[in-house]
């Protein structure tokens, strides 16, 4: 795929996962000092990195401070350190004065904090100390703002993951284990905009409460009347097409003629391959057998007798 325009320029296209899996292996071996992972929202970045790292790497997320994280560091002196969706991190003045200290090419970095003594002080924490931690950076967007951010970029090796929808859903075959979705969503992966393979977990979960699961797949890469033939075709309720175009016309989507033009647009271009999953159940089980549309019946029973 195209590389983003708000990327590096030298940043790296890394289109499947078992590239991605040997940098992220590389990195925890030492090779590689810096790392920086760009790339969309819900393809598995974090995941393949961590699966491929040992389990004492510093794993930083969600909205850490600067201070947090030079306290971090300062505490996993000489292991690994993983910054994982702090986004904003490079854009925070103290951050990017601390992200370039920690990407140093020297191996052995030399670190400080000017101000918060207090906060130092009640962890423990020096002023200034020197660590030789690499460093890995994951995040989902990123922007060369200034200066100082071309600098942190040029001190890497900057990767760009962006599996094609054919990748995340072979990807997806090693952890999946709803055949009956996997399948579907196989068929159907050329209507993709943008895959993801939270669409596996999201479709799963609308199966289990009882939701039209098929629809919400759909839903994810079609709009307007395209999308209600998609629904429609994958309804299997319906047993001969006419019926899927008289029930097209019903709902006001258009007209038959406008059924069958988009029916046939909506052919694949070529044939998913039929993969068997190994895994055969959710990793965490639901803990109640109760069909959420009968709890919906209930509560509105029990509004209306009040």
């Amino acid at each position: 795929m195209a590389k983003s325009k708000s990327l590096p320029d030298h940043a790296v296209n890394v289109p499947t996962y078992a590239d991605l899996e040997l940098h992220a292996a590389a990195f925890g071996a030492g090779f590689l000092n810096f790392l920086l992972v760009l790339g969309p929202p819900g393809v598995g970045k974090s995941r393949a990195i961590r699966h491929a790292l040992s389990p004492d790497v510093c794993w930083i997320d969600g909205n850490a401070s600067p201070l947090g994280i030079y306290q971090a560091a300062y505490e996993h002196r000489g292991q690994a350190i993983v910054l994982d969706d702090v986004d904003g991190l490079y854009r925070d003045r103290q951050g990017i004065r601390l992200l370039k200290s920690l990407c140093q090419t020297e191996t052995v970095k030399s670190l400080s904090w000017e101000s918060n003594a207090a906060a130092l002080k009640s962890r423990g924490t020096p002023r200034q100390f020197t660590t030789n931690s690499p460093l890995a950076i994951i995040a989902n967007r990123w922007t060369t703002a200034n200066e100082d951010v071309a600098a942190l970029e040029d001190r890497g090796h900057v990767i760009y993951f962006d599996p094609s929808p054919h990748e995340i859903h072979l990807h997806a075959s090693r952890w999946f284990w709803d055949q009956e979705i996997f399948d579907f969503v196989g068929r159907n992966l050329y209507l993709m905009r943008s895959h993801s393979l939270r669409v596996y977990r999201l479709a799963h979960e609308s199966k289990l409460a009882g939701f039209d699961w098929r629809a919400k797949v759909l839903a994810r890469g079609l709009t307007g009347a395209a999308l209600a033939v998609a629904q429609l075709r994958a309804d299997p309720s319906f047993a001969k097409e006419e019926e899927r175009a008289q029930a097209f016309i019903a709902a006001g989507h258009g007209s038959r003629a406008t059924y069958f033009n988009h029916a046939k647009k909506l052919r694949p271009p070529v044939t998913v391959s039929q993969i068997t999953l190994t895994t055969k159940t959710p990793p965490t089980p639901p803990t109640s057998a109760f069909d959420i549309r009968e709890i919906l019946r209930r509560r509105h029973g029990e509004l209306g007798s009040g």
